[in-house]
């Protein structure tokens, strides 16, 4: 049923316990808009983190609790008007199906970070849970969230680029360059845990953030690659750089690569696609800004803003200020939040209206598939999986 359209989704949080990067970003995120209240939460398994971070959050010391186990099944048995309606799982990788169907099997709507799941074969179960679950399921690729990612993509579906010819998407990092995940560093030591991770490290970690923004902005589906995978660092378990070409079913190629043992390099996600007729190219540490090459005519560089008429009005949607006024990942997060508190409180099931789903969550699995194949394999090129098309 429908909810008040304009009362705070009530919201429950597993992991980002205290020294947790992602978890904090969620709860600052989450409240620019104050669409959302944080009303419970496990955020670690370490009991003393556990009730430090939520005292300091200002939650009641009977909504703190030991494990998400025990958060679902309190929240469960509370009165309608005063239980959580969706919770957030920032949790490391392995636990993200399991507590995404214990929460959508228990009644609450599913917020997760992403990857959704460990495999495919997980992927494709927590799908069929979702749809049989009538709740709302959102994946934070947050990176779909940004205006002028938006504007790339409707400029792209009115044609202005003509049929597209190559895609080349990269994201580099260097924070793992060092060997930090045996220096006592958390964020590092799970990441690079196959027990934890899942059986990808870098490529499931930010490489699904590239193959959801190519697929997204260019809206072809990517049907076939060839991948290399490196592991640069002595001892480590997972892979921690990679580059693969890419063919798409509509007749584009491409190139991914992701890294993070690229030295020097802070979070550098760039997207560039051309077509017949000109060419976009967005980079997420410079994200107000897209730049629209034409064939035969001189650059133009779009921003974003309220105020700027050349914006589409999904790009505008998701801006917040006028132009000029810098606007950034919190930013686009919130964008996440807002539409899928709107979807909470409208009564909606499945995908929140301008929210990733759990068709990205299925299209990175198979990727990440795809791309362990194809670092095993001689063959030239790999599939991916027929049953991940979207």
């Amino acid at each position: 049923m429908a909810a008040s359209p304009t009362h705070r989704v009530r919201i429950g949080m597993i992991g980002g316990g205290e020294g947790a990067f992602i978890g904090e970003v969620h709860r600052l995120a989450a409240a620019l808009d104050g669409a959302v209240e944080l009303v419970c939460g496990s955020f670690s398994r370490t009991a003393d983190n556990n009730q430090r971070t939520g005292a300091r959050l200002g939650l009641a010391a009977d909504r703190i609790h030991a494990d998400w186990q025990a958060l679902l099944e309190d929240e469960r048995q509370r009165p309608a008007e005063e239980r959580m309606e969706a919770v957030v799982i920032v949790t490391p990788n392995h636990l993200h199906v399991p507590i995404a169907i214990a929460a959508l099997q228990a009644g609450f709507h599913v917020l997760s970070e992403k990857p959704a799941a460990l495999s495919l074969a997980q992927a494709q179960e927590l799908k069929q849970v979702i749809e049989s679950s009538q709740r709302l399921y959102g994946l934070a690729h947050i990176y779909l969230c940004y205006p002028l990612v938006w504007q790339a993509r409707e400029m792209i579906r009115q044609g202005q680029l003509g049929a597209l010819r190559k895609i080349h998407v990269t994201y580099s990092q260097g924070w793992l360059g060092d060997g930090a995940a045996t220096e006592g560093n958390k964020q590092a030591a799970w990441r690079t845990d196959p027990a934890l991770a899942g059986a990808s490290g870098c490529m499931a970690d930010i490489g699904t953030h590239a193959f959801g923004l190519a697929e997204f902005v260019s809206g072809h589906t990517v049907n076939a690659l060839c991948a290399a995978l490196g592991t640069h660092v002595e001892g480590r378990r997972l892979d921690d750089d990679g580059d693969v070409l890419l063919r798409t079913a509509e007749g584009a190629t491409g190139v991914l690569s992701a890294s993070q043992i690229s030295t020097g390099e802070e979070n550098s996600l760039e997207i560039r696609i051309h077509g017949e007729l000109g060419a976009l190219e967005w980079r997420q540490m410079e994200p107000n800004s897209l730049i629209h090459r034409e064939l035969n005519a001189p650059l133009r560089v779009l921003r974003a803003g309220i105020d700027q008429p050349s914006l589409c009005d999904e790009a505008k949607r998701r801006s917040r200020l006028p132009g000029g006024h810098p606007e950034g990942y919190l930013e686009a997060l919130a964008n996440l939040y807002r539409d899928f508190a709107a979807a909470v409180r409208r009564g909606d099931s499945g995908t929140a209206e301008g929210v990733p789903g759990i068709l990205q969550g299925v299209r990175g699995m198979a990727f990440i598939e795809a791309v362990i194949a194809s670092q095993k394999s001689e063959l030239k090129w790999t599939p991916l999986a027929a049953d991940s098309q979207v």
